[in-house]
């Protein structure tokens, strides 16, 4: 599924994943982005009060989850699991 959100805070989450969350109560993860190269640093320097395109996971049964599979910011990929 795609979405767009705007970044209102990144924070790092579980075991090093990175943790994107939006203007309301939801939130949005990297599963180990830490580990994958990702720095919260520049992420916040690039992302931080934008709007991002995110690609979410889907699981059996039809259900969304809150895994980002892609990350881009415009045309930008920012991360992508995708080959």
């Amino acid at each position: 599924m795609k979405l767009n959100i705007t970044v209102t805070k990144i924070t790092e989450g579980g075991v090093k994943d990175i943790v994107f969350h939006d203007s309301g109560s939801d939130y949005y993860y990297i599963n180990r982005g830490l580990e994958n190269g990702l720095n919260l640093d520049s992420l916040n320097a690039k992302v931080l009060n934008k709007t991002v395109t995110l690609h979410l996971a889907k699981l059996i049964g039809g259900v969304t989850s809150e895994h980002i599979s892609q990350l881009a910011l415009g045309d930008e990929i920012i991360y992508t699991e995708f080959k």
